[in-house]
């Protein structure tokens, strides 16, 4: 596994630039919430920790990971935000639905980088179980939100 030996959460806040003159928008599936709400948690603690302010942070909610795309679109083109973190769950079930939705998500998202006018970070786990998602969104590999924020406040710097 790739995060195995890294923890999500730790980051240098030194090398990171200030996040205080953006706005960011944070989509977050419902689905799998008790994953999705602590990825968005760790999302936006660092964004506040390194500097942007709780009134530019605008939260949204869709009902599943296949739906971040248009949530993520919509608030791009009515939020007036820099970036958006896409934050959903995907886990491995018994059917072909996981494959579908995770490439479907993932050619989404990528359209919308290719296309837009503002990054789309993909904060989104496909894990075998629910255990591997628990562990990387606040657990024993740390958060995946945190990376996620990190690499907004990155991407609207370039």
């Amino acid at each position: 596994m790739a995060t195995e030996n890294k923890n999500l959460s730790q980051y240098d806040k030194n090398t990171i630039p200030s996040a205080k003159p953006f706005r960011f928008g944070i989509v977050t599936s419902e689905w799998n919430e008790q994953v999705t709400f602590g990825l968005k948690k760790g999302a936006i603690d660092t964004l506040k920790d390194c500097g942007a302010e709780e009134k530019n942070i605008i939260c949204w909610e869709v009902p599943g990971s296949f739906e971040l795309i248009y949530g993520s679109k919509k608030m791009i083109d009515t939020q007036n935000v820099d970036v958006v973190i896409a934050i959903g769950c995907v886990i491995q079930g018994e059917t072909r639905h996981f494959d579908f939705v995770c490439q479907g998500v993932t050619q989404g998202i990528a359209q919308l980088n290719a296309t837009g006018n503002a990054p789309v970070i993909f904060c989104v786990l496909t894990d075998n179980n629910l255990q591997q998602s628990l562990d990387r969104s606040g657990g024993k590999h740390g958060n995946k939100g945190v990376e996620a924020a990190i690499a907004a406040i990155k991407m609207i710097n370039i």
